[in-house]
């Protein structure tokens, strides 16, 4: 039970922490392209553009 007790915590603490990194920072959160345009010619091999703020968000 301990155990259980110690690494509720820690998790409760760790999210409690970055919770409040987001809050500081004061901007919203954002996913990242994930490497798709580090190709060797430099454009994305799904969409063919070129520039990394030129994708638009699609929901499906």
């Amino acid at each position: 039970m301990s155990t259980f007790l110690a690494t509720f915590i820690v998790i409760a603490v760790a999210f409690s922490a970055l919770a409040i990194g987001l809050i500081l920072r004061n901007k919203p959160i954002e996913g990242s392209c994930g490497g798709v345009m580090t190709s060797e010619d430099g454009t994305c091999s799904i969409c063919g553009k070129t520039e990394m703020n030129s994708c638009t968000r699609t929901d499906s």
